[in-house]
């Protein structure tokens, strides 16, 4: 497995780790459906197993994926797997509890005492805030970060992430939080990276970064033969690209092209979805959701950076054919996911 130096902190770390959002199982929460449909128990903790035996060493989950379901499972792995050989990253924020916003002092600490407990750890590599609304004019931001530090002083915290879906939000609050990791949704489609500035400050600031999503869902890997109906609590039953399918055959035949272009490659879908964030990211790293097994074992076959050309061939292809119809477009479908 290629490994990177995550930026400052100075660890060295796989260029694909395990995201355990798919662990939390189907989920639903003010009627929107924010899980993953499918999710097994003994299925995860051979997942596991097998990404640690390849090298997968970087571990990402988060105090809701589940409620907790994700962090527990990942706890209870430390019976086979000595808990520092894995670097551990979890999440806070997007579990307000009885309070009226996301970033409460006593729910924060709260929070990360669950996912400790839920962990079986006294300590986490790396935590994020999981996301940038702090309020009206960031009004609680100071009091989010004063906690933070203060974990870290504690020793249960050994370096502090931001994480946001939007590049451009993270950037705005790069000065304030000064993270040593920041956590962004990337794919060869969804790609603000550099276009919003993220990427320069990330290489100004020697930062580790964190691209997550990079298959979108899966949907990237043109594997689907029509729209697709997922199960009550998939969070993707929401998303239109898995109705248009106009999109999925193009997918389809990029799928297609990607295999003839790398054909001597194992796994060459994901060696190009993957290689190609890599390219221009020397201190950055990726997340695969990794629900079944097979998929340790694929993912263990990827994460080099691609060549510049074959990057920007794959960027193009997916650019040109990667996004929803005018169709569907017409339709009204919001396309956010986070």
């Amino acid at each position: 497995m290629n490994v990177i130096r995550l930026g400052r902190t100075g660890v060295e770390i796989p260029t694909v780790g395990l995201g355990s959002w798919s662990f939390g199982g189907p989920n639903v929460v003010q009627g929107r459906p924010v899980g993953w449909y499918g999710a097994d128990e003994a299925e995860a903790r051979r997942t596991m197993a097998r990404a640690w035996r390849f090298g997968m060493t970087h571990w990402d989950t988060a105090d809701v994926y589940g409620d907790g379901r994700s962090e527990k499972l990942i706890g209870s792995m430390w019976t086979e797997i000595a808990r520092d050989q894995i670097f551990l990253a979890s999440k806070v924020g997007w579990d307000p509890g009885n309070h009226s916003h996301f970033y409460h002092p006593a729910q924060m600490r709260r929070q990360l005492e669950r996912s400790l407990r839920n962990l079986a750890t006294d300590h986490l590599d790396l935590y994020y805030l999981h996301h940038c609304d702090f309020g009206p004019n960031d009004e609680h931001l100071e009091d989010a970060l004063a906690l933070m530090r203060t974990f870290r002083d504690e020793g249960k915290v050994r370096f502090v992430g931001l994480s946001d879906w939007k590049s451009e939000n993270i950037l705005r609050l790069l000065d304030a939080v000064d993270p040593d990791v920041v956590q962004c949704y990337r794919n060869v489609v969804d790609d603000d990276y550099a276009s919003s500035g993220l990427r320069a400050a990330v290489e100004e600031r020697d930062l580790g970064v964190i691209f997550f999503s990079p298959l979108k869902h899966s949907l990237l890997l043109g594997i689907f033969e029509g729209p697709v109906t997922f199960g009550e609590g998939d969070h993707r039953a929401g998303l239109p690209e898995f109705r248009d399918y106009g999109l999925i055959t193009r997918l389809r035949a990029c799928r297609r092209e990607i295999e003839r272009r790398f054909a001597g490659v194992e796994e060459p879908m994901l060696h190009a979805l993957i290689g190609a964030l890599l390219t221009d990211a020397p201190t950055g790293a990726t997340l695969i959701g990794q629900r079944l097994s097979r998929h340790a074992d694929a993912a263990a076959k990827v994460g080099e950076p691609l060549a510049e050309d074959d990057a920007e061939w794959v960027r193009r292809l997916f650019q040109e054919n990667g996004r929803l119809t005018r169709a569907s477009w017409k339709a009204g479908y919001n396309t956010s996911t986070g």
